[in-house]
Formats: structure tokens, C-alpha cells, sequence
């Protein structure tokens, strides 16, 4: 009979609710009421926090692939790298072992003050030990991590000291950088990577052409692949530095969202220099954004493979708690009129998260002839009226194929092991003063040093003692492959810097060895750049007449 009460009083609650509710809309007025009845009746005790969060998941769920929740912890770590700085004690680390193995710390950071070096291996945080105990990279960072001003001790054991040091370390704040190569490829052709489109990527691209200008640089290859986008106004304020006054960059348009343009205001500092952007299939959003503008103006040509095609916006509702969602409101349009988005299932994310293994099983990331070109996704640039792609991404002026004549099953099961790194790691820690002794800059080592056979039976060694069988026919296939990923990790420790990876590998990059003959090709290059692909042409051509 209590029971009965109980029930009778939340129905005429319910009712109340619903009598004060009649200005809401209908479907607000029931998912309220929904909520209300189960956190009031439900037969168990509920959650009603996550009973809401789920319903938030729930409802963007079943509308694009990119309408997100995230709680609060989610949050700092989605909008973090893009901050452009953390809080920390500034060290970059590898894991070996289940210890924690300090490649470099951040030049001026807090660690490198107190004196922590290269090499060294943290083995305890506060009272927490953290090495021997298979900890998640997360879970350390956490522990590093923490708010300006304050302090954490570590204990660390450094090669040839037989005792722990102790250190005392008060955070600070660390900057994130979104470039991670730049250098002269030769005496003109400057080289610029870059990684994400954060808050001070416009910055960090700016400081870094003006380096590259006093090196010589007089042409410069830009590389967005694997660049998976970030803030909008990151690209168009370097999309702005390459335009002219006037020039539309990007617009945006949905249903609830009336058309918003953004245009170059004219005073870019790089709007003559003969430029080559680099894309590939994980290129996505402000780098589609970048590249679809320099290519719709006719600005630079466009090297790679179709990029990822994420063209929906996104904007932030922040809740009290910290959480957020964020709900597409329109769409990307590159200033030709195409829309970066690919299509899509509402409802159906599987499937779209899938759609890079279809075009890599479908052959597009080999060959030109397999990627469908029609009619329907005809455009024209702006300036030449070159004919261009759309339909999902960025298609790139000249298409370069995956190249995998060096790719196994024994490379593949050594980098899925970690033994790369492991043993890079341990090959640096024995010989990093022989190396910085014998090479004194990075070029010296680029040039002299070699992958000797004997590191490399090592290598195999390490790599048999973790499973996996050495295969004599799969290592030769891959043995300069794996060469040159050692020598580039090895690179990478002991000169402290990201761009000595890149220098390193870049010598097997298929798409920027294409860039800069490109580049040096200057009549091929503006050929591409006033009559665009003939190539395009006669796929087009070939189809429509089978």
C-alpha cells in the first residue's frame, strides 16, 4: 500500500512537471518526464548523472559521425594538445620495459633545471613506484602532470651511478608545438611539417618561415599528412598568409547556420612564394580546409592521396561540470564550393570509421584508376578554372601511391612488439657519448653513420626473445626499412629533437621526393597550377565511355 503512495505521489509530481512545462516543446517536455519516472521508480538504485550523460550519448549517436560527449577528464585531454601548453615537469619519455626512459627534456623546463638528463630512468613518483609495473602512459602522465607552482619528486637511475637521485621538481608550464620537422631540403626548398592546427600553429608557422627565409629558402613544401585538423582559425590565419586581399578561404553553411565567409585581408607575407602541399588519406578538417584553399585559388599543388573528407563543424556547449558536447551545426565549403565532408549513414559511425579500409581495399590508395571521378563532383579553381574533385576530401593535383614493396609481416610484428623503439632506446643509452663525440651535428650523422649487421643481429635477437620468430625472406624485404627507422629513432635521442626523425626518414618519402621535383620542375609546376591533371581528364573521359 506505501508502495502504491509513493507511486500515486511521482504521477502527480509528473503531472505537475508536465502543467509546468507546456511552453517547452513536446519531445523536451517527455524526455524530462522520462528521466524524472526512472530515477524515481526504476526497481534499482540509478545513476542519474550517467542516466543523462547516456541519454546525451544516446541522441548524437544517432545524427553524424562527429556530434560528441565527452565527461570532464575527456575533455581537458581532447582540448590540451591544442591548447599549445600543459603544466608539467617539461620531459619527453619512452617506455622500455616497463620503465620509464627520459629521451630529451624540454629546453629551460623544470626538469632540465633541477638536472635531469637524456637517459635517465624514472623509477619512483612521490611514493608510487612506477617502473617493473606495466602502468599505462596515461596513468604516469597523471602522476607528472599538475597544476603551475606545484612540486613532485622523482627518484631516477642514471647509467653508472650506483644509488637513486633524488630530484625536486616545481611544474611549469610546458608548450606543445605543432611543428615537427623544419630544415632545408636543399640550398632553395625549405620543409615544413606540421602536426595539428592549435592556438599557436599560425605562430610556430611563422617563426619557422622566417628561419627557413634567412637559410635561403625561396620555395617551400608544406606537409599535412596525417595532420588531423583542430582549430578553424588556426588555418585561416595561415591560409591568409599565401592569399590575396579579398580572397574567400572557407565558408560554412547548415540548416540553423546562415553562410559565414572568411577572406584574406591582403597582408600575408608569403603570397608569392611557389609552394607544394603535401596530403594524405589521414589529412582531415582544418588541413582539408588549408589545402582546399590553396588549391581552389590555384595557389599551390596539391602531392599525396585523397585526404580524410571531414568537413562538418563543430561547436562547443560546455556544461557546468566540465563535460561537453559537441554538436555539428554546418558544414565546410573550400571557396571552389566543394564540401570537404564525405558522405555518411546517420547512425551508422562503424561504417564510417571504416571507410579508409574500404578505399585501401578497394586498391585507391595504389592506383589512380580505381578512385571514381564523374561528373557530379566536377569543380573548377577560381583563378585558372582548372578542373578539380570533390566528393569527400581534398583530391591532390598529383596522386602519389602507397608504396609497400618494403612492407612484412616480420616489420609488422617487430613495430606492433615496440622493438624498434626498445632497441633503439637501448643502443642510445650504451653509445649516446660515442655518437655525440663522432657526429657532432645531426647532418654529420645523417651523412656517417651507419646501421652496421652486427646492430642488426642484435635487433633480431631482442626482437626472438619477445616472439617474434626471425623470417630470413621478410627481413630482407624490410631490412632497409628498418635500417632507416632505427637510425632516425637513434637520431631522434640523441640530438633532443623531433625534426632529426624526420630528417632521417624523409630520405624514403615517396610523397615529398614527388613535392620537390614538383617544385623544381617549374614548367611542370605551373602547368599544374594553369591546366591542371590531364591524367584526371582522361579517367573521366575513359569511364564515361564504357
Amino acid at each position: 500500500m506505501k508502495k502504491i503512495f509513493v507511486a500515486a505521489a511521482v504521477f502527480t509530481a509528473l503531472s505537475m512537471t508536465v502543467t509546468a512545462q507546456r511552453s517547452m516543446p513536446q519531445a523536451l517536455q517527455k524526455l524530462l518526464n522520462a528521466e524524472y519516472a526512472i530515477s524515481s521508480l526504476y526497481v534499482d538504485s540509478v545513476n542519474e548523472e550517467k542516466l543523462v550523460e547516456d541519454a546525451i550519448k544516446g541522441m548524437l549517436e544517432s545524427l553524424d559521425p562527429h556530434s560528441s560527449y565527452t565527461d570532464a577528464k575527456e575533455t581537458k585531454e581532447l582540448e590540451e594538445p591544442l591548447q599549445g601548453e600543459f603544466s608539467g615537469v617539461g620531459i619527453q619519455f619512452n617506455m622500455n620495459q616497463d620503465t620509464l626512459y627520459v629521451i630529451q627534456t624540454v629546453p629551460g623546463g623544470p626538469s632540465e633545471r633541477v638536472g635531469v638528463l637524456a637517459g635517465d630512468r624514472i623509477i619512483m613518483v612521490n611514493d608510487t613506484t612506477i617502473a617493473g609495473v606495466k602502468m599505462r602512459n596515461s596513468d604516469i602522465q597523471k602522476r607528472l602532470r599538475g597544476k603551475k607552482g606545484t612540486q613532485v619528486t622523482i627518484k631516477v637511475k642514471r647509467a653508472g651511478v650506483p644509488e637513486l637521485i633524488t630530484f625536486r621538481i616545481t611544474r611549469d608550464n610546458i608548450p606543445l608545438h605543432s611543428i615537427d620537422a623544419k630544415y632545408m631540403l636543399d640550398e632553395r626548398t625549405g620543409y615544413l611539417r606540421i602536426s595539428r592546427f592549435g592556438a599557436k600553429t599560425h605562430e610556430e608557422m611563422m617563426d619557422a618561415l622566417k628561419v627557413l627565409k634567412k637559410q635561403g629558402m625561396t620555395q617551400l613544401v608544406m606537409d599535412l599528412s596525417d595532420n588531423g585538423g583542430g582549430y578553424l582559425n588556426a588555418a585561416i590565419d595561415m591560409c591568409n598568409e599565401f592569399l590575396d586581399h579579398g580572397q574567400l578561404l572557407v565558408y560554412t553553411e547548415g540548416q540553423n547556420a546562415p553562410r559565414s565567409e572568411a577572406h584574406a585581408n591582403g597582408w600575408g607575407e608569403y603570397k608569392e612564394l611557389p609552394m607544394v602541399v603535401i596530403v594524405n588519406q589521414y589529412s582531415a578538417s582544418a588541413a582539408e580546409i588549408f589545402a582546399g584553399a590553396m588549391q581552389d585559388w590555384d595557389r599551390a599543388v596539391v602531392v599525396g592521396r585523397r585526404t580524410f573528407g571531414k568537413g562538418l563543424v563543430q561547436r562547443p556547449f560546455k556544461f557546468e561540470d566540465g563535460s561537453m558536447m559537441r554538436l555539428t551545426v554546418a558544414r565546410y565549403y573550400t571557396p571552389s564550393g566543394r564540401c570537404i565532408q564525405k558522405p555518411y549513414n546517420r547512425g551508422d559511425k562503424k561504417a564510417y570509421e571504416h571507410e579508409l579500409v574500404d578505399r585501401y581495399n578497394e586498391g585507391e590508395y595504389y592506383c589512380l584508376d580505381s578512385i571514381q571521378f564523374n561528373d557530379t563532383l566536377r569543380y573548377t579553381t577560381r583563378l585558372h578554372g582548372r578542373t578539380i574533385y570533390g566528393g569527400g576530401g581534398v583530391m591532390p593535383d598529383v596522386f602519389v601511391p602507397v608504396d609497400t614493396s618494403e612492407y612484412s609481416t616480420y616489420y609488422r610484428d617487430l613495430s606492433a612488439k615496440g622493438i624498434l623503439n626498445q632497441y633503439s632506446i637501448k643502443y642510445v643509452d650504451k653509445n649516446r657519448k660515442a655518437i655525440s663525440k663522432q657526429f657532432k651535428t645531426l647532418a654529420d650523422f645523417d651523412n656517417g653513420f651507419v646501421v652496421s649487421d652486427e646492430m642488426m643481429r642484435d635487433f633480431i635477437a631482442m626482437g626472438e626473445n619477445d616472439s617474434v620468430k626471425y623470417d630470413e625472406e621478410k627481413y630482407r624485404t624490410s631490412e632497409r626499412l628498418l635500417k632507416d627507422i632505427i637510425k632516425g629513432l637513434i637520431a631522434r635521442d640523441v640530438y633532443g629533437d623531433q625534426s632529426a626523425y624526420n630528417v632521417i626518414i624523409n630520405h624514403r618519402n615517396r610523397d615529398l621526393k614527388v613535392a620537390v621535383e614538383v617544385l623544381n620542375d617549374r614548367e611542370r609546376f605551373e602547368r599544374l597550377l594553369h591546366e591542371g591533371n590531364p591524367e584526371y581528364e582522361r579517367l573521366v573521359k575513359r569511364r564515361e565511355n564504357q
